[in-house]
């Protein structure tokens, strides 16, 4: 689809806000992946000729909250509140949480968002496939630092002595429980570097703790540090119920009981997975289109 002059302007106002949390536009272009500064330069100055479609959404699944590109309306359900609270714990107090929710449930829209409208705040998603390379170099990217011909050695300690010149930073690793041994084992280096001048948040879902647990008992390297460094112990959200999936019924604007009440049978059976239940919403919002349109052209004919 063609990007509209009115997409066009929610991203340059996204990217706007995006860029006030760095110290510098360049240090702000540095942490997108595949947008350079003459790009960043360009969009926030209105130049927008000979920017691509691709290139747009390219920044917008970067500056803007997940789940709201779309006029998708974010409401703090009670995992939510969680998220925000547990966050800004571990932000405020230099706090390792490693928080747990179950799929679906709204982790990472909850760390974007924390991300959005707070200062200093780095959300770096993980991947099984992730090296310890791959590892340090995204939060040395995340956090604005110019990465090519840097050594590993070199990048962790840019990252981790910018880190520790910030008031109150928190980076938070979505899907932590992705890591391999061999990055969770690292991560223990960088704790270490910035114990108590910066707060840590993973996220996941509960196979993490049956994998510390199993980690703990075996001996495996690093796993009795990371259990110990969490406080052996587990954040974990209370599960998405019914009124949650209601309150977001009604926010998106289905405010028919039937069609919500559909909503709600679909969201049970799928253990309240809020992506089924965007869905869910989507779907019904469009039957009660088609169902309105006949009437349409026969008032109007």
């Amino acid at each position: 689809m063609i990007m509209t002059q009115t997409e066009k302007q929610r991203i340059t106002d996204a990217l706007r806000t995006y860029v006030g949390r760095y110290p510098s536009q360049n240090k702000a272009a540095a942490s997108l992946n595949g947008v350079s500064a003459a790009t960043v330069s360009a969009i926030l100055k209105g130049n927008h000729e000979l920017i691509s479609d691709d290139m747009w959404r390219n920044v917008d699944k970067q500056v803007t909250p997940q789940g709201s590109q779309l006029g998708w309306r974010i409401v703090e359900t009670t995992s939510f509140r969680e998220i925000q609270t547990a966050l800004a714990d571990a932000q405020d107090f230099g706090n390792v949480r490693w928080i747990v929710g179950d799929a679906g449930c709204g982790k990472s829209t909850g760390a974007r968002c924390y991300a959005a409208n707070n200062d200093n705040v780095f959300v770096v998603l993980c991947d099984e496939d992730m090296r310890k390379s791959d590892f340090v170099r995204e939060i040395a990217r995340k956090v604005g630092l110019k990465t090519a011909g840097m050594r590993l050695r070199e990048m962790l300690e840019g990252a981790t002595d910018y880190l520790m010149q910030l008031e109150s930073p928190l980076l938070i690793f979505d899907e932590g429980d992705k890591l391999n041994d061999n990055v969770i084992h690292y991560f223990i280096n960088i704790y270490n570097r910035m114990e108590g001048c910066c707060g840590i948040a993973f996220l996941s879902t509960g196979y993490i703790e049956r994998r510390l647990e199993r980690g703990v008992a075996c001996g495996k390297k690093g796993y009795a540090e990371i259990y110990s460094r969490i406080g052996r112990r587990y954040y974990e959200l209370e599960p998405t119920n019914h009124i949650d999936v209601e309150v977001v019924c009604e926010a998106n604007g289905l405010t028919d009981k039937g069609q919500i009440a559909k909503v709600v049978a679909v969201a049970r059976d799928s253990d309240y997975d809020m992506r089924v239940v965007r869905r869910e919403i989507h779907r019904q919002k469009r039957i009660a289109a088609a169902k309105t349109a006949p009437e349409k052209q026969s008032n109007n004919g």
